[in-house]
């Protein structure tokens, strides 16, 4: 079955508000088997939203509305969608009651203009909204398709999503549908090019698919199975994860919402180590992430963030003829940085950052986004070069993703 979704609002046109609504219902409908087309916006116009919801009838056999079922005259989804798919508003007399008892518990006497929100379609169905004042509606065409009309009000229509319009589509669809479910598997230390060229030979399987996707710092492959139940799904996604992780090895570190700073928190704990931070390019961004992890005080000792060359000297101990000969952004001071964070915090692991963010601080020889990257450990201190591109926030952002990246390796190869 395919669905699209048309948001009725101009304050969506226009950026004042972000359509999360319709994230919330692409994520629902996978799990019947709907396969969702087109996500449309419209403004508060009868003619232009009249014309949306034609053209998705056209191309489509389900269609919902989001927004534009208040008691003002720019509210007018309803009615434009009972014009289009010609069928006739009724007053519902139950939904009229609840809208006078809504008003005089409050003490306020109702607006006659509030009535229009207790219209139902004539042909089809209301979907009660027990958390506001307008009701839904399933609006059912001659030719059996749909259009679902919802509020627009987050607290409101997520409700109505689970409570009123899942068991309406369990109901219409019965156990035909299916269900198209989906995982993310994510990867680091390796760039989109990287990835889709190991992997090409597994994105022309039809079921279940994979897709990359890049991110900042990591790529995301997302493996998509349809299948008459869930636990089918879950074989045959279970499946592709074995072949992807068979090509990809450690690159793999997470699935779905797993992130890259929570299996390094883990893999610390569960292996009794410790870790201290020595950051200057990134300005306590590694620290900040380890530290959003609940239980990373088992685990995190110490974050310095040695911006200054006085710092370093000061906090972390390195030589200061290190600076003088080599510069902050190289390959020795991020060494020094780690070691001297290892001996200050005493912890089995340190990390080090030191680079330039950019846009300004090149050099010649020292180009905007190069940073360098050290661990210290007992078997000793890796240094890794790195050039990335973007802006100050980019490069900030894909360092920590290399230093953390950097620890879950080294646990992964050296913690018994």
């Amino acid at each position: 079955m395919r669905a699209e979704i048309v948001s009725v609002g101009t304050e969506l046109l226009l950026g004042q508000i972000v359509d999360t609504n319709a994230a919330y219902l692409s994520k629902l409908l996978p799990e019947f088997g709907i396969t969702l087309h087109y996500r449309v916006t419209v403004g508060d116009n009868e003619a232009r939203l009249a014309e949306a919801l034609r053209l998705a009838l056209s191309r489509s056999d389900l269609v919902f509305t989001i927004g534009g079922l208040g008691p003002t005259e720019d509210d007018l989804t309803k009615e434009t969608v009972a014009q289009v798919v010609g069928d006739e508003m009724v007053l519902d007399e139950e939904s009229a009651r609840q809208l006078r008892e809504f008003f005089a518990a409050r003490g306020i006497e109702m607006p006659k203009s509030n009535l229009k929100q207790a219209m139902v379609p004539g042909r089809g169905r209301k979907l009660p909204n027990p958390l506001g004042t307008a009701p839904g509606a399933a609006f059912e065409t001659q030719d059996g398709k749909v259009i679902i009309v919802l509020p627009g009000p987050p607290r409101e229509f997520i409700p109505m999503v689970n409570e009123r319009v899942a068991p309406y589509l369990r109901e219409r669809l019965g156990t035909r549908s299916g269900i198209i479910k989906s995982r993310i598997l994510r990867v680091a230390g390796l760039g989109e090019s990287s990835v889709e060229d190991k992997v090409k030979h597994l994105l022309k399987n039809a079921n279940p698919t994979l897709a990359p996707y890049a991110k900042t710092g990591e790529v995301h492959l997302r493996v998509t199975a349809k299948a008459a139940t869930i636990s089918e799904a879950d074989a045959l996604i279970d499946s592709m994860d074995r072949e992807v992780v068979g090509v990809l090895g450690d690159h793999v570190f997470g699935r779905d919402e797993e992130t890259l700073e929570e299996v390094v928190v883990k893999s610390l704990v569960e292996h009794g180590l410790t870790l201290s931070l020595a950051e200057s390019c990134t300005g306590g961004l590694i620290a900040n992430r380890i530290t959003d992890i609940p239980g990373s005080s088992d685990a995190f000792l110490m974050g310095v963030v040695s911006y200054s060359n006085q710092a370093k000297m000061d906090l972390l101990g390195v030589d200061e003829q290190l600076l003088i000969d080599h510069g902050a952004v190289s390959e020795e001071v991020a060494r020094a940085m780690a070691e001297g964070a290892r001996m200050r915090a005493g912890s089995d692991i340190a990390v080090s950052v030191t680079g330039i963010a950019g846009p300004t601080g090149a050099t010649p020889t020292k180009p905007v986004g190069l940073v360098y990257v050290a661990l210290s450990a007992e078997n000793g201190t890796v240094v890794q070069k790195c050039q990335f591109g973007g802006s100050r926030l980019d490069v900030k952002l894909r360092t920590s993703q290399t230093a953390l990246d950097m620890i879950r390796m080294h646990l992964i190869h050296n913690a018994t």
